[in-house]
Formats: C-alpha cells, sequence, structure tokens
C-alpha cells in the first residue's frame, strides 16, 4: 500500500516501539519522523525533520503534506509539573500539531498517546488526567477523517527499548517480574510495545469499531 506516516516521539519507549514496527511493515512506505533532536538512525524508509518549536509548525507546512496517519507518541509524566506546564506540552504542542495536520491532510488517521485513568469530563481531581482529557476530547472533535486515543496502561518495552523516564526504567529494571506476573494472570490488561506499534498501524489501514482504545482493543487490534 505503500502508506506515508509521521510519528512523534521517536526517541521515547512508545515511540521507539512504533516506529520499529512501522519501518517493518510491509505497508508502511515512509516514515517522518518529527523532533528536537535526531533519532541517530538510518532507514531506507525514514526521513527527519527536526523541528523546535511546537507550537507554530508555519514554517515547515510543505514537508508535512500527503500523510496517510500521524502517530503522535509524544508525552511527558506529570510529576514535579505545574498545570500551566504540563498543559503547553501535552494539550497545546498536540493541539497545534494535529491542527495543522488537519488542515493539509483531513483524510488522515491521527492516533494519539493517552493514558489509562484518563478523564473525559476534564473535571476530575487529578491534573494529569484531565488535561489529557482535554486533549482527546479536542482531537476526536477536529473532523480527521479516523482518530483514535490509545490508552495503554502497563507497557513491557520490547526489541532493546528502554524507558527515558528514569522512575519508569527502574520499575522495568527490577519490577518486570511483576509486571508479567499480571499479563500472566490477565492477560488483556497488559499491553507490549510491539502490540501498540501494530495496533496504530492497524487502525490506520482497517479502522476500528471504538474511538478510545484500552489494552484489551490494542491487543485485538494488533492482530488484525
Amino acid at each position: 500500500m505503500n502508506k506515508k506516516v509521521i510519528i512523534t516521539g521517536a526517541t521515547g519507549m512508545v515511540g521507539k516501539g512504533v516506529l520499529l514496527e512501522c519501518l517493518d511493515h510491509e505497508s508502511i512506505g515512509e516514515v517522518l519522523v518529527i523532533g528536537r533532536n535526531s533519532i541517530g538512525m538510518d532507514h531506507p524508509k525514514l526521513k527527519e525533520l527536526t523541528h523546535e518549536d511546537f507550537l507554530d509548525f508555519s514554517k515547515v507546512k510543505d514537508q508535512l503534506i500527503g500523510y496517510d496517519g500521524c502517530f503522535f507518541c509524544m508525552g511527558i509524566s506529570a510529576a514535579g509539573l505545574k498545570e500551566a506546564e504540563y498543559k503547553k506540552i501535552t494539550y497545546d504542542f498536540t493541539l497545534s500539531m494535529a491542527k495543522t495536520l488537519f488542515e493539509l491532510n483531513p483524510d488522515m488517521t491521527f492516533s494519539y498517546v493517552s493514558g489509562q485513568g484518563t478523564d473525559s469530563t476534564e473535571k476530575g481531581r487529578m491534573m494529569w488526567a484531565r488535561v489529557k482529557g482535554k486533549t482527546e476530547n479536542d482531537l476526536l472533535m477536529l473532523g480527521f477523517r479516523q482518530a483514535f486515543m490509545f490508552r495503554p496502561g502497563a507497557i513491557i518495552p520490547l526489541r532493546g527499548i528502554k524507558s527515558r523516564t528514569k522512575s519508569y526504567q527502574f520499575m522495568y529494571d527490577y519490577f518486570m517480574w511483576l509486571v508479567k506476573l499480571i499479563k500472566f494472570l490477565s492477560p488483556n490488561s497488559v499491553v507490549n510495545t510491539t502490540q501498540i506499534g501494530l495496533a496504530m498501524i492497524n487502525s490506520m489501514l482497517n479502522g476500528y469499531d471504538k474511538k478510545i482504545l484500552i489494552p484489551r482493543d490494542i491487543i485485538k487490534l494488533s492482530k488484525m
């Protein structure tokens, strides 16, 4: 099919997993990675766009035309951040890029990595959950042909991928046995980076009957 996709957050754990699956997938012909730093990889399918200001894409709009999907994996932990700072990175950056892409490619599929516990009412007590909820809601209202909100919860990194968040990597280094035990006891409650990547690709290629995807949906979609 030779689909063209955009990925953000490719230096992070989820984004790297999505990137590797896209590079391997026979239906993906081109992958454009957008970020502030190079990912340091070479591949025939891979293009990179180094971009500093995620609030303004006007200078690079001509490089964003003609894409079939965007897998928005960029994100940050809310730990230690005030709401305004977290909202800028989580909501403002995401909507700025999404609006630009919708203007240029309204028929594309936009998939966003959110999180379990996201508050769709936008009124809960947890700051991060409210901000994620507003981000999801506004993305779904933009008008893309397809938009999917991924809420993966616990994630097992595969293919040698490491988390850039030190607290998360500490957990993976010392408590992965617990995550695997949870997956053994409840197979549909934990996903891995490969499943997320394949689910995003398949959501673009085949669609899905839900807009908000929890782990069991991600696992199901990864096999479609």
